[in-house]
């Protein structure tokens, strides 16, 4: 097992949820993190909120401006003069059915999903070969290995980035380059209330299937321990990751159950 105490590691939607519980997780284990979101004022209370604040360095991010994406890895790479982890959680959810949903709600799904996380790992990619290390860690899904109604986009972002960091995996292994992708299924975070609907606004309300979810604190030491053991994914939940198995081997049977389980 590689361990992740000292690592210099850069973590995206680190504002809230997933990303949040990683910073306060990551920090006790004497990591220097960098945090980037859209939202510099809660950055600044993550930080705030954690004893070690020198190892703390905010870098506001929005992932749909892929323009900038060689200039933020330069100013990331000056704060500590080296990145060990890049952890891509940022992203967005939806909630709509497919006939009701405004395609540019598809476009910006896509964008935020995939292409932005495509940019910002292509952007550092290059100083990971010439270190001859580096971890890519990507916050997918289980959405990203099978689907589910109301989230047609959401699925469809999530399953092109197992696509492409699969390839990256493979094309740079050579390069001492790691992938993992971690798919969490139903965790206690804002997840659904942020979660895009047909017209693109915030669905701004919770599900009950996200508040029975696993704890996030839980939920980041099971991520923490897939990361330090470079698995290639790790499916990270409770009775919804049998899903995964379903999908692979029995199909038909999978897609009775999630219509039976009425999740929205």
């Amino acid at each position: 097992m590689h361990r992740i105490e000292n690592k210099v590691i850069w973590i995206t939607g680190a504002s809230s949820g997933i990303g949040e519980a990683l910073v306060y997780a990551l920090v006790k284990k004497n990591c220097k993190l960098i945090i980037s979101a859209r939202n510099e004022v809660a950055l600044q209370r993550v930080r705030e909120n954690c004893e070690q604040k020198e190892h703390i360095q905010i870098l506001p991010l929005d992932l749909g401006d892929f323009k900038v994406m060689d200039q933020k890895v330069a100013t990331a790479l000056s704060f500590f003069n080296t990145i060990d982890i890049l952890i891509n959680n940022a992203g967005v959810s939806q909630r709509s059915l497919i006939i009701n949903t405004k395609f540019e709600v598809y476009k910006k799904l896509i964008n935020i999903n995939y292409l932005g996380t495509i940019a910002l790992t292509k952007a550092l990619l290059p100083y990971f070969i010439k270190m001859n290390k580096g971890h890519f860690v990507t916050v997918t899904s289980l959405m990203g290995k099978f689907g589910s109604p109301y989230r047609s986009g959401y699925c469809g972002a999530k399953h092109a980035l197992h696509g492409f960091f699969d390839v990256l995996r493979m094309e740079h292994e050579k390069n001492g380059i790691d992938v993992t992708l971690i798919c969490p299924g139903f965790v206690q975070t804002n997840i659904a209330k942020n979660a895009l609907t047909a017209d693109g606004s915030q669905q701004q309300t919770d599900d009950v299937a996200t508040q029975n979810g696993l704890p996030v604190a839980v939920f980041t030491k099971k991520m923490l321990r897939a990361i330090e053991q470079k698995k290639f994914e790790a499916y990270i939940g409770q009775g919804e990751t049998k899903g995964v198995y379903l999908k692979r081997f029995f199909p038909k049977l999978l897609h009775r159950v999630v219509l039976r389980s009425q999740v929205k």
